[in-house]
């Protein structure tokens, strides 16, 4: 069964609350074996917004879980969550990335794994290195450290108190 890491960001309404029911949702589909401290996070790109709070999950799916039907799965997740793209990384509710799935290369028109940001966001990163730590995933502790090292992105990320529950 492949180990599956998530990012999941929010930076309007109850972000806490978004997060926790992002989890939550998640839970009900697949076993989650570590999700990472909460940390707030500055926005990226030009679009004035309040800042993120941004965790990064592992899922364990069965074996039979392709990565298209996991990618409906969190859009409808996010749907639920009344996410509307309206603004290229504007404000949203909820965004739900699977950066990793097992050690699958996948490429297509809405789908890329690993993801194809990841090593130019800090706050993906950083929560992804924290849940690889909890579940001691040496491989993406490895190269989660060395993308940290070398990406431009210069952004803050800091952790805060609040927990998410799973």
């Amino acid at each position: 069964m492949p180990k599956v890491y998530l990012s999941i960001g929010t930076n309007m309404g109850d972000k806490l609350a978004n997060l926790q029911t992002a989890v939550d949702k998640l839970a009900a589909l697949y076993a989650i074996s570590a999700v990472s401290k909460v940390y707030e996070t500055q926005p990226v790109g030009e679009v004035v917004q309040d800042d993120f709070y941004n965790i990064a999950i592992c899922l364990t799916v069965p074996d039979g879980v392709a990565p298209t039907m996991l990618l409906a799965q969190t859009q409808q997740i996010e749907k639920e969550m009344k996410r509307i793209k309206t603004i290229h990384w504007g404000p949203r509710t909820i965004d739900l990335d699977i950066l990793r799935f097992g050690d699958v290369i996948y490429q297509t028109e809405t789908l890329t794994i690993p993801h194809i940001e990841m090593a130019n966001r800090r706050f993906v990163l950083q929560p992804l290195l924290d849940a690889a730590h909890m579940i001691s995933d040496s491989l993406i502790i490895k190269q989660t450290e060395q993308l940290l090292k070398e990406t431009s992105d210069h952004n803050w990320v800091r952790p805060v108190t609040a927990t998410i529950q799973y």
